[in-house]
């Protein structure tokens, strides 16, 4: 008795499934019945019905198909491309007795042999005589794309796996010539018989070198020279996901805006200009039942939030959370910074207004150490929380999507002439100014800020400086 049900092969065109395929049906008690789940065919090219399954019945009910596989002799499966039906990938990818079965190739081979394929109409090959041969066009974008589409496919079957406790038999196209790996795929699948030698009908296509298949081969190799497969350009990103922080969002009394803030951005100036807009006071403590209530009852309506520049956001963050001891402050976590981190602030914390003893080089120090502190805090190596005060702008903005994007997205410099213009595409074009006001304390970020600080600020959140374009902050 086999240890699954049936089994899929997750791979891609021109990757060997085909020479996978033929050398599984030659397992004594092995079906592969070709790519089931093609949207253009059922199984293979003019073919009607699969398994007593019309291709109609198929798109009316997929499972309609993977229950009559299961139920066929011996233990059968099929061939699974990443733009095969996506209803089948979800039931397949959620059931441990489904065996996956990941085939993978070198992505500048598949392409080119897809290319070659398309340009000569051979798809199959049995008879070396026949072969057609044909030079083709390297194109640049064409490949990213193409490059683009595997590594999301394979990087999604692997967070699939992972987040249902499952494993894959991987395999590539290389080991597709090795019997002892075919046979350890058997083992896998649970199936006693075992291949005695390579089924070989199927011969392998272009064994060319790419200089007799490729006719812009320089432009090639410039091109892939500026792909980066390692991810060496990418800005790594160990910060914890956020949730939507719905309770947190402000709408105006009865004009159709939202504001969904991030933490330690403008919200005051928000606030005020609702105030203003409709003679009320905001709404605000939304749960995701009123927010949804409110949407309905104000269409159209626009969600907007504010991006507030790295620097000036951390020194907010630092002055209400961290360096004073006044509303809004963390105690416990203010102790910790000076404890642990040993974070240069008075232990009793400044009154900014009025300062005493407390001056601009004792605050340069404070928030220097505190930026440095984030650069590894952010980076997910200290044990204190990553707080949403602080967080990534671009990390909230991702909590939020799993409730809803706010379409638009506004620099803080810009309101004063934004909002006016969100109010006048939702019924309000006698909507008042907005007044642009800095954060309380932002005379002391004037007088301590430096190359330094914005240095380190730009190491912190340098994934929101390359998002969203952030410059010196002045």
């Amino acid at each position: 008795m086999t240890k699954f049900d049936y089994f899929i092969i997750l791979a891609d065109m021109r990757t060997g499934s085909n020479f996978l395929e033929s050398n599984l049906n030659a397992v004594d008690g092995l079906s592969c019945l070709g790519e089931a789940f093609n949207p253009g065919f059922i199984g293979y090219p003019m073919q009607e019905a699969l398994c007593g399954i019309s291709l109609d019945q198929r798109e009316a009910d997929p499972q309609k198909l993977l229950d009559a596989i299961k139920a066929a002799d011996g233990l059968c499966g099929f061939r699974f491309f990443h733009n095969h039906d996506p209803r089948v990938l979800d039931i397949c990818l959620a059931d441990p007795c489904c065996a996956k079965i990941v085939l993978t190739r070198n992505p500048l081979d598949t392409y080119v042999s897809l290319k070659i394929a398309q340009a000569t109409g051979q798809w199959k090959l049995t008879n070396a005589t026949h072969a057609k041969n044909q030079r083709i066009s390297f194109d640049p974008d064409e490949f990213t794309n193409h490059l683009r589409a595997m590594q999301d496919f394979q990087t999604m079957l692997l967070h699939r796996l992972q987040i249902t406790g499952q494993t894959a038999f991987f395999i590539g196209y290389d080991d597709l010539q090795d019997i002892a790996v075919l046979n350890g795929l058997a083992a896998f699948l649970g199936l006693p018989a075992r291949l005695a030698n390579l089924d070989r009908k199927l011969k392998k296509q272009n064994p060319a070198p790419f200089a007799d298949k490729v006719s812009n081969l320089a432009e090639m190799e410039s091109a892939l020279r500026g792909i980066d497969p390692f991810g060496l350009s990418r800005t790594p990103n160990f910060e914890p996901r956020k949730g939507p922080a719905i309770p947190t969002y402000m709408a105006a009394a009865r004009t159709g805006l939202i504001y969904m803030p991030l933490r330690s951005g403008p919200q005051d100036v928000i606030a005020d200009w609702f105030f203003a807009l409709d003679d009320a006071p905001p709404i605000t403590d939304f749960s995701q039942k009123s927010l949804r209530q409110w949407q309905s009852d104000h269409t159209p309506f626009r969600r907007f939030t504010v991006l507030r520049h790295p620097v000036a956001r951390a020194h907010a963050a630092f002055c209400d959370h961290i360096l004073t001891t006044g509303d809004g402050h963390y105690p416990h976590l203010r102790a910790t910074l000076r404890k642990v981190h040993k974070l240069p602030i008075p232990e009793g914390g400044p009154d900014l207004d009025h300062p005493g003893d407390y001056d601009p080089a004792a605050h340069r120090t404070g928030f220097l150490a505190f930026l440095e502190f984030l650069c590894s805090n952010l980076a997910g190596q200290t044990s204190v929380r990553v707080d949403a005060a602080w967080a990534s702008q671009l990390t909230l903005l991702q909590g939020m999507a799993q409730v809803a994007l706010p379409d638009v997205i506004l620099h803080e410099d810009d309101i004063p002439s934004a909002l006016p213009l969100l109010a006048a595409q939702v019924g309000r074009p006698d909507a008042p100014l907005p007044r642009l006001a800095a954060h309380r304390h932002g005379y002391w970020l004037a007088a301590v800020y430096d190359p330094v600080i914005e240095a380190t600020a730009r190491t912190a959140y340098a994934r929101d400086y390359e998002t969203f374009g952030f410059t010196n902050w002045r």
